[in-house]
């Protein structure tokens, strides 16, 4: 037989927020750290829910976070890091000495555990992984080795699965020997195996309950199964969970033997943590990951390096006004619609963008789908085109009095709106399609494309029509 423990389910978010009326607890925690009450803590925190609790030490500076985790039982400081966000129980781990670190981790289950490892520095995790229990630093070590948004690095490698051969009566007997173990367990399914562990079935453990105790596993599972492999990527597996309601999917290494279970609930999570990341790449945080509790230093450099590469694109927009100064000097009042066309040409391209990389994360658009991404967008470019050319048009109208600066500004922005949506829409396929992140490269190429196009086409109209528009 082969007993695995099942996936425990995730409480961690990616953000805490904290209501001013617990400002109290706050202050009254940090004097109790502050008075080295040790007795006092764990009280204190006994009194409050997990999430309260869970608040109020997200809002504690670094050197009382480390103060309370090292005064804290160990498990009473995974009852607590599990509702922390990623971000700070890694801090906590890295700052705190190995064998306390390992103490609290080694109780937390295995992806879990290595989703924390793989974020501090590969010295301090192996010094953690040195002291901790030799079984699951092995099975910890295990999931590092995976890509962390494939079939591997999500699953855990906890999951329970009996030989086929096995009676149903054999199965229940073995539940209720190990209730103390599997108490706290979110089993959904039961899972049998054959030779080398190699997956032969699968049912619900609703099923299992309600079957006679003579039956055999092999006669009632279900032998048509849905799996994934550990190198599939979360856009291969999420299109799965989607079409199906299934509540985890067994994962296979490449010899065709049961590794793990990826669950619903990590497959979601993994799709959330990838969209705020993109969110964040898109707003210009290098790495695409951020909290106001990281080191002030790293926090520059990760927007820095955007900024100061913002910087040098928009000189280069900023050249087609220089080549149009004369055009700009006999016609002031363009300067007003210059930014207006490029800020709302940006805003239109940016929604392509943004579905552009939603539809690849979830695996709903491949790279090469050129055409028909485009395609769809063209329309919509055409129709938001010409709507905010008119809008503009109508306003520049109403303002001076004169239709052709209407016409010059309507018309630009009219055909800059339709080249950036259907530039927004292919350009993240074309980056993933060079093994670059769509995410961040996207944004600053599609602003700076649609500001000098943006510049050009009004400058270059009324260039054309400058007799007109000056007069």
């Amino acid at each position: 037989m082969t007993v695995e423990r099942p996936g425990i389910t995730r409480h961690g978010s990616d953000s805490i927020q904290v209501h001013p009326m617990k400002d109290l607890n706050r202050e009254k925690l940090c004097r109790i750290l502050d008075a080295g009450e040790s007795g006092n803590v764990q009280d204190f925190l006994n009194s409050l829910s997990p999430s309260d609790a869970a608040g109020i030490v997200s809002q504690l500076d670094k050197r009382r976070r480390e103060r309370l985790f090292r005064t804290l039982s160990s498990d009473s400081a995974v009852d607590l890091i599990q509702h922390l966000p990623l971000e700070q129980v890694t801090q906590i781990a890295r700052n705190l000495d190995p064998v306390r670190a390992a103490s609290i981790l080694e109780r937390w289950p295995h992806d879990r555990c290595a989703d924390v490892l793989e974020r501090i520095p590969t010295r301090d995790a192996r010094a953690i992984l040195k002291k901790m229990n030799r079984k699951k630093a092995e099975q910890t070590k295990r999931l590092m080795a995976y890509p962390g948004h494939s079939a591997g690095g999500l699953m855990t490698s906890e999951f329970l699965a009996y030989p086929q051969s096995w009676t149903v009566g054999r199965i229940v007997d073995d539940l209720r020997r190990n209730r103390n173990r599997y108490a706290g367990y979110n089993v959904q399914y039961v899972y049998t195996i054959g030779k080398q562990k190699r997956l032969a079935g699968v049912l619900r453990l609703r099923d299992l309950l309600l079957t006679p105790r003579k039956t055999r596993l092999k006669d009632i599972m279900v032998k048509s199964i849905l799996f994934a492999r550990t190198d599939d990527r979360l856009e291969t597996i999420a299109p799965l969970f989607h079409e199906r309601q299934f509540m985890g999917l067994p994962v296979l290494d490449l010899r065709g033997r049961m590794v793990g279970v990826v669950g619903r609930e990590d497959v979601a999570e993994a799709l959330g943590d990838s969209a705020n990341k993109s969110f964040l790449k898109m707003s210009g945080i290098l790495g695409g990951e951020e909290s106001r509790s990281m080191p002030l230093p790293r926090r520059l450099i990760q927007r820095l390096s955007w900024l100061s590469l913002n910087i040098m694109l928009n000189i280069m927009a900023a050249s087609v006004i220089a080549l149009y100064q004369e055009t700009l000097s006999a016609a002031v009042v363009l300067a007003v619609f210059l930014p207006i066309i490029s800020d709302m040409s940006g805003c239109s391209g940016f929604q392509a963008v943004a579905v552009s990389v939603r539809e690849l994360t979830l695996g709903l658009v491949r790279t090469g789908e050129f055409i028909r991404v485009l395609s769809k967008e063209v329309l919509m470019g055409l129709v938001n085109g010409l709507v905010l050319g008119v809008l503009i048009g109508a306003v520049a109208l109403a303002w001076k009095g004169n239709p052709y600066l209407g016409l010059v500004v309507g018309s630009a922005l009219a055909l800059n709106t339709l080249l950036s949506v259907c530039l927004g829409g292919v350009l993240p396929l074309f980056i993933r399609r060079l093994g670059m992140d769509p995410a961040l490269a996207s944004g600053p190429i599609l602003t700076t494309v649609t500001d000098m196009c943006g510049f050009f086409f009004v400058l270059a109209f009324a260039s054309a029509l400058l007799p007109r528009i000056a007069g």
